[in-house]
């Protein structure tokens, strides 16, 4: 049988979703590498297996266009959200969905029965290099020289349920993120690699950021990722604790909370349905 799936997208992030009671998914990886192919495949950053939960009322794994699996997904979340309430899968607008990096309660923003926004819980942040994981000695990676082969970077460092190396420029727009994505992303120091971003601020309440994405390269956007970026951002003191994150297609909100917890909140958006066929895999 072909497996259904429906393609869907946070602000230009886009990856295919699929719910596995509907379809038998035997080796994701190799999948969402084939479905992923911009020019061979439906053309995604990844899938997104959309499956029942245990403690929570639904459970997410994302697969990476290269196979690789990530902890979460900002973005992934909010399309995920939207595709459950739209389909009659839960009638609630706040749910929990359970993560590899753990339980994300979002809040859908309803208008005759079409989810607009969704506001999610990204959870505490970690800042200690053990915990992004990062080698060095104990302590927090904030603006640290990361050397590469042909110059040196600072990084600040965060994991928001995946990892994040932020580095902050004039014009994040401008950077070749093909050239130098990759040596972050692959550096020895980080032994789990990591998403790679680039950030210009505003002003104290609007940053810039272009994405290198562990996995999947050049994005458009990414949930995890602009809260990365606005977390190195207001714990160097560049901007206050609630930002707008200036993407591709459009913003993101980011909110480090009184409550320790950040939240991002912003659309998700579908595109299509379709059918990948038997044995493409």
């Amino acid at each position: 049988m072909p497996i259904t799936y429906t393609k869907m997208h946070g602000l230009g992030n886009d990856y295919l979703f699929i719910e596995t009671e509907k379809n038998a998914i035997d080796d994701p990886a190799e999948l969402s590498r084939r479905m992923s192919h911009r020019h061979l495949g439906a053309g995604a950053d990844g899938i997104i297996l959309i499956m029942p939960g245990d403690a929570a009322e639904f459970s997410m794994r994302i697969f990476n266009a290269d196979g690789s699996e990530a902890e979460t997904c900002g973005n992934g979340i909010r399309c995920f959200a939207k595709y459950v309430y739209e389909r009659g899968l839960t009638d609630k607008t706040e749910f929990v969905i359970d993560t590899l990096g753990g339980p994300n309660r979002v809040a859908l923003e309803c208008d005759n029965g079409k989810v607009v926004s969704v506001r999610s819980n990204m959870g505490r942040p970690k800042f200690e290099r053990s915990e992004i994981p990062m080698e060095g000695p104990p302590g927090q990676a904030i603006e640290e020289a990361l050397e590469l082969d042909d110059e040196v970077v600072k990084v600040t460092c965060v994991n928001v349920g995946n990892p994040h190396a932020v580095v902050f420029t004039e014009d994040a727009t401008k950077i070749d993120l093909a050239k130098i994505g990759p040596k972050i992303e692959n550096h020895p120091k980080f032994p789990e690699r990591t998403n790679v971003e680039f950030v210009n601020v505003i002003d104290r309440e609007n940053i810039v950021m272009r994405i290198w994405e562990r996995g999947s390269g050049i994005t458009m956007a990414s949930g995890s990722g602009s809260c990365g970026a606005a977390l190195a951002a207001m714990t160097t003191g560049r901007v206050e604790r609630k930002v707008q994150v200036h993407l591709v297609f459009g913003q993101l909100g980011v909110e480090w909370a009184g409550d320790g917890d950040v939240y991002q909140e912003g659309p998700a958006t579908e595109v299509y349905t379709g059918a990948w066929p038997n044995g493409a895999l």
